[in-house]
């Protein structure tokens, strides 16, 4: 059983500067729901309730977006606008969250070592906090079933076109099954010449306490940081690392064309604006056909 979920959400968000200035951009909302929030629902969903928030400076509003706002509270009530009022206090009661600070921004690999008292010599999940993923089943819950079966960590991995395989981490290995493949190595944005597969890395995995002892054999690597892949791969020479080619699409909100499909895709998913968006989609593609 995972108990525990990890959410790393210290990173800086160039990417998005100037909107990443004074905003974290795990806070990036999509339409009126921010990223984060997304994530942790994915965490609850798949039946974790004990979160670590991995943050850095200049992300108090994720503390503060998941905390009671009395103020707030009293005045939706006064004003009778009962769905909201549930709404802002089911966000202080989805899940028992936790947050520590990333001192200085070492990498992904640096980040999840800050887990390791809170976690423990227990498997955990890890849900990178600027990636939403959407399907039927939680992602999460995918892996931990995963996890079940093979008892070793898993990374979700998604098929992604052959052309564009340079702008992911791609793992190669032995196929174990028609989802689950027994990794042998990772490469960072490989040339189409070079991936070992087709196969990205996701952004959830299901880790073992070993993953600590790989962190801390791991040299920093890319932009001089401690980075998570190259500490699975120390791992693989010490017990399997299984791939999960997952059942979902994922939205990464780090990335500026993705965050606008994001909105696009959850617009039309809302009964509020599917009409009268769809219509307005219409009309810009006939405009743009002219």
């Amino acid at each position: 059983m995972i108990n525990k979920a990890v959410i790393p959400a210290a990173g800086l968000g160039t990417r998005f500067l100037p909107a990443t200035k004074a905003q974290p951009k795990e806070m990036l909302p999509i339409i009126d729901t921010p990223t984060i929030q997304f994530v942790v629902q994915e965490a609850v969903d798949s039946g974790i309730e004990d979160i670590l928030i991995i943050s850095g400076k200049g992300k108090r509003a994720i503390e503060d977006h998941f905390d009671r706002n009395a103020e707030l509270e009293a005045r939706l009530e006064e004003d009778d606008k009962n769905g909201l009022f549930n709404e802002i206090r089911h966000l202080a009661e989805m899940a028992n969250i936790h947050y520590i600070r990333q001192k200085e921004i070492n990498g992904l690999g640096d980040a999840i070592y800050y887990a390791r008292f809170h976690t423990g010599n227990e498997p955990f999940a890890v849900l990178l906090g600027d990636t939403i993923i959407d399907s039927v089943m939680p992602v999460t819950q995918q892996l931990i079933d995963a996890y079940a079966q093979y008892r070793s960590s898993i990374v979700a991995v998604e098929r992604v076109p052959k052309d564009k395989v340079s702008r992911y981490g791609i793992v190669g290995g032995k196929k174990i099954s028609d989802t689950i493949l027994d990794i042998s190595e990772f490469v960072e944005k490989p040339g189409i010449n070079e991936a070992p597969s087709d196969l990205a890395i996701a952004g959830r995995y299901i880790l073992t306490p070993d993953i600590y002892k790989a962190l801390e054999n791991t040299p920093r690597g890319k932009n001089n940081e401690i980075q998570l892949t190259d500490a699975l791969m120390y791992q693989t020479k010490r017990e399997p690392v299984m791939a999960s080619i997952i059942e979902g699409v994922r939205y990464d909100i780090g990335n500026k064309m993705d965050y606008l499909k994001t909105i696009v895709e959850y617009g039309l998913k809302r009964k509020e604006f599917c009409d009268p968006f769809s219509e307005f989609l219409r009309k810009k593609i006939k405009e743009l056909d002219k």
